[in-house]
Protein backbone atom coordinates (compact mmCIF):
# COMPACT_ATOMS: atom_id res chain seq x y z
CA UNK A 1 0.00 0.00 0.00
CA UNK A 2 1.48 3.38 -1.11
CA UNK A 3 2.00 5.79 2.04
CA UNK A 4 2.57 9.63 1.13
CA UNK A 5 5.48 10.71 3.24
CA UNK A 6 6.36 14.49 3.14
CA UNK A 7 8.61 15.63 0.13
CA UNK A 8 12.54 16.69 0.65
CA UNK A 9 11.72 20.59 -0.08
CA UNK A 10 8.82 20.08 2.65
CA UNK A 11 10.99 18.54 5.11
CA UNK A 12 12.99 21.33 4.31
CA UNK A 13 10.79 24.12 5.15
CA UNK A 14 9.20 25.11 8.18
CA UNK A 15 6.40 26.89 7.03
CA UNK A 16 4.68 27.88 3.52
CA UNK A 17 2.71 30.77 4.30
CA UNK A 18 3.47 34.07 6.86
CA UNK A 19 1.26 36.21 7.62
CA UNK A 20 1.44 39.85 9.05
CA UNK A 21 -0.10 41.79 11.28
CA UNK A 22 0.43 45.80 9.99
CA UNK A 23 0.56 48.56 12.15
CA UNK A 24 3.32 48.80 14.71
CA UNK A 25 4.36 45.38 13.02
CA UNK A 26 5.63 46.20 9.41
CA UNK A 27 5.78 50.33 10.99
CA UNK A 28 5.30 52.44 14.28
CA UNK A 29 1.42 53.90 13.37
CA UNK A 30 1.77 55.21 16.94
CA UNK A 31 4.65 57.10 16.50
CA UNK A 32 2.76 58.64 13.62
CA UNK A 33 -0.63 59.36 14.99
CA UNK A 34 1.61 61.22 18.03
CA UNK A 35 3.74 63.52 15.30
CA UNK A 36 -0.08 63.89 13.78
CA UNK A 37 -1.79 65.36 17.11
CA UNK A 38 1.54 67.35 17.61
CA UNK A 39 0.61 69.28 13.97
CA UNK A 40 -2.98 69.26 15.41
CA UNK A 41 -2.51 70.92 18.62
CA UNK A 42 -0.20 73.64 17.24
CA UNK A 43 -2.95 74.70 14.03
CA UNK A 44 -5.84 75.54 17.32
CA UNK A 45 -3.02 76.91 19.14
CA UNK A 46 -2.61 74.41 21.62
CA UNK A 47 0.49 72.74 22.80
CA UNK A 48 -0.83 69.42 24.09
CA UNK A 49 -0.36 66.62 21.44
CA UNK A 50 0.35 64.02 24.00
CA UNK A 51 -2.70 64.96 25.58
CA UNK A 52 -5.04 64.81 22.18
CA UNK A 53 -3.49 61.18 21.50
CA UNK A 54 -4.70 60.00 24.92
CA UNK A 55 -8.32 60.46 23.08
CA UNK A 56 -7.47 57.98 20.31
CA UNK A 57 -6.72 55.28 23.60
CA UNK A 58 -10.39 56.18 24.97
CA UNK A 59 -12.46 52.96 23.44
CA UNK A 60 -15.50 54.89 23.13
CA UNK A 61 -14.48 56.42 19.37
CA UNK A 62 -11.89 53.87 18.63
CA UNK A 63 -8.15 54.07 17.96
CA UNK A 64 -8.88 55.35 14.57
CA UNK A 65 -11.63 58.02 14.49
CA UNK A 66 -11.43 61.23 14.03
CA UNK A 67 -14.27 61.70 16.55
CA UNK A 68 -11.61 61.54 19.27
CA UNK A 69 -10.02 65.26 17.88
CA UNK A 70 -13.76 66.72 18.20
CA UNK A 71 -14.15 65.82 21.39
CA UNK A 72 -10.31 66.94 21.99
CA UNK A 73 -12.08 70.54 20.70
CA UNK A 74 -15.41 70.29 22.34
CA UNK A 75 -14.08 69.52 25.80
CA UNK A 76 -11.89 72.99 25.78
CA UNK A 77 -14.87 74.67 24.19
CA UNK A 78 -12.57 75.45 20.74
CA UNK A 79 -15.28 76.39 18.15
CA UNK A 80 -15.81 73.01 15.77
CA UNK A 81 -17.24 75.04 12.65
CA UNK A 82 -14.57 74.82 9.95
CA UNK A 83 -11.44 73.76 12.42
CA UNK A 84 -12.81 70.69 12.87
CA UNK A 85 -12.04 69.66 9.58
CA UNK A 86 -9.27 71.84 8.85
CA UNK A 87 -7.82 69.67 11.85
CA UNK A 88 -8.72 66.35 10.69
CA UNK A 89 -7.24 66.66 7.22
CA UNK A 90 -4.08 68.04 8.91
CA UNK A 91 -4.38 64.73 11.18
CA UNK A 92 -4.53 62.08 8.55
CA UNK A 93 -2.14 64.12 5.81
CA UNK A 94 0.70 64.13 8.83
CA UNK A 95 0.06 60.71 10.38
CA UNK A 96 0.74 58.89 6.54
CA UNK A 97 3.72 61.33 5.83
CA UNK A 98 5.43 60.15 9.04
CA UNK A 99 4.61 56.45 8.59
CA UNK A 100 7.86 54.52 7.15
CA UNK A 101 8.84 50.91 7.80
CA UNK A 102 10.92 49.65 10.84
CA UNK A 103 14.44 49.29 9.85
CA UNK A 104 15.15 46.08 8.13
CA UNK A 105 11.32 45.64 7.15
CA UNK A 106 11.53 45.87 3.48
CA UNK A 107 14.82 43.88 3.10
CA UNK A 108 12.95 41.00 5.35
CA UNK A 109 9.63 41.08 3.38
CA UNK A 110 11.63 40.84 0.06
CA UNK A 111 13.81 38.16 0.66
CA UNK A 112 10.70 36.09 2.48
CA UNK A 113 9.10 36.47 -0.93
CA UNK A 114 12.45 35.70 -3.28
CA UNK A 115 12.13 32.13 -0.60
CA UNK A 116 8.36 31.48 -2.41
CA UNK A 117 6.32 31.70 0.45
CA UNK A 118 2.68 33.34 0.56
CA UNK A 119 2.47 35.99 2.47
CA UNK A 120 -0.52 38.51 3.68
CA UNK A 121 -1.27 41.17 6.27
CA UNK A 122 -3.90 41.01 8.57
CA UNK A 123 -5.21 44.21 9.98
CA UNK A 124 -8.31 45.99 12.21
CA UNK A 125 -7.46 48.50 9.66
CA UNK A 126 -9.91 50.07 7.12
CA UNK A 127 -8.74 48.36 3.82
CA UNK A 128 -8.62 52.22 2.42
CA UNK A 129 -6.07 53.31 5.02
CA UNK A 130 -4.21 49.95 4.72
CA UNK A 131 -3.85 50.57 0.83
CA UNK A 132 -2.59 54.06 1.97
CA UNK A 133 -0.28 52.63 4.85
CA UNK A 134 1.43 49.96 2.37
CA UNK A 135 1.85 51.88 -0.74
CA UNK A 136 3.61 54.49 1.16
CA UNK A 137 6.18 52.46 2.73
CA UNK A 138 6.66 50.52 -0.93
CA UNK A 139 5.36 47.73 0.44
CA UNK A 140 1.97 46.31 -1.52
CA UNK A 141 3.73 43.84 -4.18
CA UNK A 142 5.00 41.49 -0.94
CA UNK A 143 1.39 40.36 -0.22
CA UNK A 144 -0.52 37.97 -1.79
CA UNK A 145 -4.00 39.15 0.62
CA UNK A 146 -4.48 41.83 3.12
CA UNK A 147 -7.35 41.32 5.30
CA UNK A 148 -8.89 44.43 6.54
CA UNK A 149 -11.69 45.03 9.61
CA UNK A 150 -13.83 46.09 6.61
CA UNK A 151 -13.83 42.43 4.86
CA UNK A 152 -14.92 40.55 7.87
CA UNK A 153 -16.69 43.32 9.78
CA UNK A 154 -15.10 42.17 12.91
CA UNK A 155 -11.55 42.33 14.81
CA UNK A 156 -9.05 40.93 16.38
CA UNK A 157 -8.96 39.21 18.48
CA UNK A 158 -11.92 37.59 16.86
CA UNK A 159 -10.81 34.66 14.65
CA UNK A 160 -12.54 35.57 11.25
CA UNK A 161 -9.65 37.91 9.93
CA UNK A 162 -7.39 34.87 10.80
CA UNK A 163 -9.48 32.52 9.01
CA UNK A 164 -10.47 34.65 5.73
CA UNK A 165 -6.46 35.02 5.67
CA UNK A 166 -5.74 31.28 5.66
CA UNK A 167 -8.23 30.69 3.13
CA UNK A 168 -6.80 33.07 0.75
CA UNK A 169 -3.63 31.69 1.10
CA UNK A 170 -4.68 28.13 1.14
CA UNK A 171 -2.83 27.03 4.13
CA UNK A 172 -3.50 24.82 7.13
CA UNK A 173 -2.96 26.55 10.50
CA UNK A 174 -0.24 24.42 11.66
CA UNK A 175 2.04 25.82 8.09
CA UNK A 176 1.57 29.23 9.07
CA UNK A 177 3.37 31.93 11.19
CA UNK A 178 2.46 34.87 12.05
CA UNK A 179 3.94 37.94 13.11
CA UNK A 180 2.47 40.26 15.34
CA UNK A 181 3.01 43.22 18.08
CA UNK A 182 -0.09 42.80 20.23
CA UNK A 183 -0.18 39.13 22.38
CA UNK A 184 -3.97 39.94 23.08
CA UNK A 185 -5.55 40.68 19.25
CA UNK A 186 -2.54 38.93 17.82
CA UNK A 187 -0.29 36.23 19.41
CA UNK A 188 -3.08 34.44 21.78
CA UNK A 189 -5.85 33.67 19.02
CA UNK A 190 -3.34 32.62 16.66
CA UNK A 191 -2.22 30.08 18.87
CA UNK A 192 -5.72 29.06 19.38
CA UNK A 193 -5.77 28.41 15.65
CA UNK A 194 -2.64 26.37 15.69
CA UNK A 195 -0.52 28.86 14.04
CA UNK A 196 2.56 29.59 15.16
CA UNK A 197 3.26 33.25 16.22
CA UNK A 198 6.26 35.73 16.67
CA UNK A 199 5.84 38.33 19.00
CA UNK A 200 7.23 41.42 17.54
CA UNK A 201 8.63 43.09 20.86
CA UNK A 202 9.88 45.78 19.37
CA UNK A 203 6.39 47.05 18.29
CA UNK A 204 4.28 46.72 21.17
CA UNK A 205 3.54 50.18 22.49
CA UNK A 206 1.13 49.60 25.11
CA UNK A 207 3.02 46.67 27.06
CA UNK A 208 4.27 48.27 30.09
CA UNK A 209 6.79 45.33 30.20
CA UNK A 210 7.09 43.77 26.99
CA UNK A 211 7.74 40.67 28.41
CA UNK A 212 5.01 38.27 27.44
CA UNK A 213 6.36 34.49 26.42
CA UNK A 214 3.07 32.77 25.31
CA UNK A 215 4.78 33.17 21.62
CA UNK A 216 6.60 30.76 20.17
CA UNK A 217 9.51 32.81 18.85
CA UNK A 218 10.11 36.55 19.94
CA UNK A 219 12.10 39.30 17.46
CA UNK A 220 13.67 42.48 18.82
CA UNK A 221 13.48 43.42 15.15
CA UNK A 222 12.36 42.75 11.64
CA UNK A 223 15.48 41.22 10.29
CA UNK A 224 15.96 38.26 13.45
CA UNK A 225 12.52 37.13 11.65
CA UNK A 226 14.53 35.56 8.47
CA UNK A 227 16.46 33.24 11.20
CA UNK A 228 13.13 31.67 12.59
CA UNK A 229 12.08 30.71 9.13
CA UNK A 230 15.29 29.14 8.32
CA UNK A 231 15.26 27.54 11.55
CA UNK A 232 12.13 26.22 11.87
CA UNK A 233 11.16 21.93 12.19
CA UNK A 234 9.07 21.07 9.22
CA UNK A 235 5.51 21.68 8.53
CA UNK A 236 3.50 18.38 9.16
CA UNK A 237 1.74 17.65 5.78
Amino acid sequence: MNQDFPSRETLKRSVNAILFDMDNTLFDLVGAQVAACDCVVRHLGHDDGDELFTYFLNTSHGFESTENIRQYMQERRIPTNGMYDDACRIYATEKLRHITPYPGVTKTVREIRGMGFATGIVTDAEKADASLRLGKCGLSPFFDCVVTFDRVRIKKPAPDPFLLALNEIRARPDEVLFIGDSPRRDIEPCKKLGIRTVYARYGDRFSKTRDYSGADFVIDRMEDLLDIVKDLPAART
